[in-house]
């Protein structure tokens, strides 16, 4: 797979502009220069760059100097897909995600004629409330939706809906849905059974709330089986609860480390994995001597030497069965197929025996569970 081009600011300007059209936040006549810059926060250099592009590409006709810039009527710009974007977490810069499978996803769908945006908040932004959810997405009129790591809740309510849906990665459960991603059920069982053939007998799963409730997904379920099937009891030391924020992860990881800290945690996305390493390096815990980890993200990780122990899988093979989906809905034809990519456990150099000993930042006070606010995760049933 070759490496994914950055885009640069003017193109994400250009980008953001573009949505504005589609969506109808500028009508007829686009702002001047210097009002644009301030209200998107970039230079007017900048602002002009972006401009030149679509004059270029028709979306934008000069009216002479001091004149507004007239806009194309959308209906003559394409007949592609105006498909919204729902990211989980807040987008770094003008609705513009850092995440190179989303950006692959962008680029295939805008290379066959397709426009692609994001919503303008994300489900953490709106608190994971679906109410809240659904009432913003009304406000983005699209054909088509992407939603990324969907909670099951708001994936049984897009299901019952008449516009098209594809869930990127998230909790499809049951639902009548289309989605992709990959198929992580048999890494995770993987990673488990290796870290318990190296000793390992206190295993934490660090994953967002969509992934924990309202009850544990089909990965986390069997992590805590493969646990339970080697004799090693689970409870909310094992799976959990949190506050989805870096303030609540900081939390998190100071509650575990302070009375029996794990000897090893599976993480789940690089940055919460990144911010977990800073946390022990400045807490002098050695991994994998003191600690083992997991990654169930790969991308950013070839870097390291020696490799951190991650979860691979084929994302070109994601983005081509997005592709394919908006393809038939474009067509006016239903695609509701689950399809995943399989993911192997790859082992490597962040993982090792379980220690004899291992550290504790601060005097015992009172059990995780009730550290974390967390309830008893036994017995959950399994909803996706």
């Amino acid at each position: 797979m070759k490496p994914l081009a950055r885009l640069t600011l003017s193109e994400q300007t250009e980008i953001h502009l573009r949505e504005g059209f589609r969506t109808g936040r500028w009508v007829r006549k686009l702002p001047g220069v210097e009002r644009l810059a301030e209200e998107l926060d970039v230079s007017p250099p900048t602002i002009r760059s972006a401009i030149l592009q679509l004059e270029k590409k028709g979306l934008l006709v000069s009216r002479g100097k001091g004149r507004s810039r007239e806009i194309v009527k959308s209906s003559s710009i394409s007949k592609g897909l105006r498909v919204c974007i729902l990211p989980h977490d807040p987008p770094m810069n003008h609705h513009v995600q850092t995440d190179n499978l989303v950006h692959q996803i962008r680029s295939d769908l805008e290379a066959v004629g397709h426009v692609s945006f994001f919503a303008q908040k994300s489900q953490v932004e709106l608190q994971h409330d679906v109410g809240r959810i659904t009432n913003h997405i009304t406000e983005n009129p699209a054909d088509a939706w992407i939603v990324s790591a969907g909670s099951y809740k708001l994936l049984e309510w897009f299901a019952e809906q008449s516009v098209p849906c594809m869930a990127l990665f998230g909790r499809k459960g049951d639902h009548r849905i289309a989605s992709a991603g990959p198929d992580k059920l048999p890494a995770f069982k993987a990673a488990t059974r290796s870290l318990i053939d190296l000793g390992h007998r206190r295993i934490t799963l660090i994953t967002l709330s969509p992934r924990r409730k309202p009850s544990p997904g089909r990965c986390e379920r069997a992590f805590l089986e493969e646990l339970e099937s080697n004799g090693i009891k689970t409870g909310d030391f094992n799976l959990p609860d949190w506050e989805d924020t870096p303030e609540g992860f900081l939390h998190l990881l100071e509650a575990l480390f302070r009375t029996t800290p794990p000897t090893a945690m599976i993480i789940d996305e690089e940055p919460r994995l990144i911010a977990a390493m800073q946390f022990l390096l400045q807490r002098g815990i050695k991994v994998p001597e003191e600690v083992s980890l997991v990654s169930t993200d790969y991308e950013s990780l070839t870097w390291c030497h020696l490799g951190i122990a991650h979860m691979r899988w084929n994302s070109a093979a994601v983005s081509k069965r997005i592709l394919r989906w908006a393809s038939a809905v474009s067509k006016g034809k239903p695609d509701r197929k689950k399809i995943y990519t399989p993911a192997k456990f790859i082992s490597g150099g962040s993982i090792g025996p379980a220690p004899q000993k291992t550290k504790i930042l601060g005097s015992p006070s009172q059990p995780v569970g009730e550290a974390l606010g967390c309830s008893s995760i036994r017995g959950c049933e399994v909803v996706g």
